[in-house]
C-alpha cells in the first residue's frame, strides 16, 4: 500500500468528514481533494496547515478587491 493509497483509504472514511462536508485529516499531506461528490468541485483539507495560509490570503485578496472601486 503507498501513501497515495492510505489518503484514498482516508478520504472514503467519514470520520475524517466533519459535519459531512469539511475533510480535516492531519496524515493526508494534500491541501486540495475532491469533494465527497466529485461533481461538486473540490474542498480544503483543513488539518493542512497551508488552509490557514490559503484562506488568509483569500481573505486579503477579496479585502484589496472590494476596496478597488473605492
Amino acid at each position: 500500500m503507498n501513501k497515495n493509497d492510505f489518503n484514498n483509504d482516508d478520504y472514503r472514511n467519514p470520520k475524517f468528514w466533519k459535519w459531512g462536508v469539511f475533510y480535516f485529516n492531519k496524515d493526508d499531506v494534500r491541501l486540495f481533494i475532491p469533494k465527497r461528490n466529485p461533481f461538486f468541485g473540490w474542498t480544503i483539507n483543513f488539518a493542512s496547515p497551508l488552509s490557514i495560509l490559503f484562506f488568509i490570503l483569500l481573505m486579503v485578496l477579496i479585502g484589496l478587491l472590494s476596496n478597488r472601486g473605492k
